[in-house]
């Protein structure tokens, strides 16, 4: 079987929530398609995942916090990042004009 579609098609039509895709899932990794319009991790919220994550900013943009770094990371179309499982970490901000289009790889 053979999986295909087109990252920057089938935007949610409720901007007032982030919409994930999986585009693709095995036992040790899956692929998703972030679709995030200005929304943020809520106030003192932080993600600590069990997986490694690697993410890139594929339109748009967001600045997202690493709990062991003084200053947050502001990303841009082209930006990614590698997070290594437990390293915690929130989103700040997202675009709120224009959807931020992000390609997330969770894997062990």
């Amino acid at each position: 079987m053979s999986l295909s579609g087109n990252l920057f098609s089938h935007f949610p039509p409720d901007r007032s929530a982030e919409q994930i895709t999986a585009l693709l899932t095995a036992p040790n990794i899956t692929i998703e398609r972030i679709v995030s319009t200005g929304q943020a991790s809520p106030p003192g919220f932080w993600y600590d995942q069990d997986r490694d994550e690697w993410v890139i900013v594929l339109a748009g943009s967001a600045t997202l916090r690493l709990a062991d770094e003084a200053e947050p990371r502001h990303l841009i179309a082209g930006d990614y990042l590698h997070i290594v499982a437990h390293r915690r970490h929130r989103i700040e901000s997202t675009d709120a004009e224009r959807p931020t289009i992000w390609l997330a790889v969770h894997y062990r």
